[in-house]
């Protein structure tokens, strides 16, 4: 006669045994009660970056040419005398991702790039280049903005040491890179595209595609760096984002990154932003109706100009509000510097990408980076 220890065990042992029939003779049971599965739904979502890209054997046939890219391109704004500082972060990039890839560089200034810009850069890289000149209406102040009230404005700035607080060109820039550049001619018929600055520093191997990230994950805004803005610059920013919001709801993502941007649901801004001298974006993104009437809202009430908007918060907080965060990636991998700020990949990555940054020169957490609250809304 059993007692019931006995049944108790042969109870268990039927378990067990009918557990392990279906973990090998079933995948997907296998897979959903493996212990590393139960483990990460302990542990909550992880952050989208999280990835495992693809060896970089998978992009090229046995004659080592790429046989899968996207319709992208390298996006560099700069004038004649930026040259050398082109030329050194173009090289970077050649070195280390381009040669491979083979994807072409477009060049926008608002001036005709000479004959020596053209040539020099042109023999940096194997790919296409093309050179574009900005429309005139792209570019400089707009003709209805109060000119007496926008000097007054950059005066105080000046007093008060905002950074760039005087310039005009510099406003022109962020004006232009948070609503026009996307519709130079010679993106037209661009998907993706890369920004790439002068003076910069690409750290790491890439032997991956960023771009095919991008569009096999439906992405549309990649970074490597997030921070706060300077207030002073934007005192009116977000005010004037609530009513574009209030009085178009329904351009609101469902899932969208607001937690990245606001601590307090929306009610204030808590001036955290992707620092977008590095963005990998998608140009149809910015393209759409949602941020182009956002932009639209922005530019009719002066703020690129009575104050110092900067694209980097304008495009932050574009993606942050009509994207889903899943579409928002953080390129932890890819080692960057824009001074005095850089992103240095941690653990096997660095090593993985052969990279030449100290991991200990991180900016990753600083108390004045935002990364974390981009990690936050995954857990």
């Amino acid at each position: 006669m059993m007692t019931p220890l006995r049944y108790l065990f042969l109870v268990l042992g039927i378990l067990i045994g009918l557990h392990y029939i279906l973990s090998f003779t079933h995948e997907e049971y296998g897979r959903a009660t493996s212990i590393s599965n139960i483990a990460s739904g302990l542990r909550g979502s992880q952050p989208p970056y999280k990835y495992e890209a693809k060896p970089v054997s998978d992009y090229f046939d046995g004659n080592t040419t790429v046989h899968r890219k996207a319709n992208a391109a390298f996006v560099v704004l700069a004038r004649n005398n930026d040259l050398q500082n082109v030329i050194a972060s173009m090289k970077q990039m050649e070195d280390r991702f381009n040669k491979k890839f083979d994807y072409p560089w477009v060049f926008l200034n608002e001036q005709p790039f000479s004959e020596d810009f053209i040539k020099r850069t042109t023999e940096v890289t194997a790919s296409k280049t093309s050179y574009g000149l900005i429309p005139k209406e792209h570019w400089v102040q707009p003709e209805w903005i109060d000119e007496p009230k926008a000097a007054k404005a950059r005066q105080k700035m000046l007093e008060n040491k905002v950074i760039y607080g005087g310039s005009v060109p510099y406003r022109n820039m962020c004006r232009f890179n948070s609503g026009f550049f996307f519709k130079h001619e010679l993106l037209k018929d661009v998907k993706y595209y890369w920004r790439v600055e002068p003076s910069v520093k690409f750290f790491c191997d890439i032997d991956y595609d960023p771009f095919l990230v991008m569009q096999d994950g439906n992405k549309v805004y990649g970074f490597t760096i997030s921070l706060y803005e300077y207030e002073s610059t934007i005192p009116t920013l977000w005010e004037t984002t609530k009513e574009f919001i209030k009085e178009n709801p329904q351009y609101l993502a469902e899932g969208n990154a607001m937690k990245f941007i606001s601590d307090n649901g929306g009610e204030k801004y808590n001036r955290c932003h992707f620092w977008s001298n590095f963005e990998i974006g998608d140009l149809d993104f910015w393209r759409g109706e949602a941020y182009t009437k956002y932009f639209e809202h922005l530019d009719k009430i002066g703020g690129f100009y009575y104050e110092r908007w900067g694209d980097a918060p304008v495009h932050s907080i574009g993606a942050a509000l009509f994207a889903k965060k899943e579409q928002i990636h953080f390129f932890d991998d890819i080692g960057y510097r824009h001074e005095p700020f850089q992103h240095c990949p941690q653990g096997a990555a660095h090593s993985k990408g052969k990279c030449w940054c100290d991991p200990a020169d991180n900016f990753d957490h600083h108390w004045y980076s935002c990364t974390s609250k981009y990690d936050k809304m995954f857990q």
